[in-house]
């Protein structure tokens, strides 16, 4: 949530990351992105966005193209345009954004 808070509410920024996980398997291209620091939580899955429906097992590498989204969260609105720029100076985040 962005904007004004009450007395103890806490504000949380997200991050949006689209992950090249080309020639990978599974979650392996997540595990291999270096995390911000101040992070308070982060996931992965398609459940952020994706290229489409994987059209090979599970345990084959990813087609080229492909893509999985991930969600990171911040405490602040400024550790995520920090964040933003750690993410995407790492060659497998296609892509970044604050969401607000």
């Amino acid at each position: 949530m962005f904007g004004g808070s009450k007395a103890g509410e806490i504000i949380m920024a997200v991050v949006r990351l689209k992950i090249d996980v080309s020639g990978t398997v599974g979650d392996e291209a997540w595990r291999e992105i270096r995390p911000y620091e101040e992070i308070q939580s982060a996931d992965f899955g398609p459940q952020f966005g994706s290229g489409g429906r994987c059209n090979h097992a599970p345990d084959a590498p990813h087609n080229k193209g492909e893509w999985i989204g991930a969600e990171v969260r911040l405490q602040t609105p400024l550790l995520a345009q920090y964040a933003v720029s750690h993410y995407l100076e790492q060659p497998r985040v296609l892509d970044a954004d604050v969401v607000e």
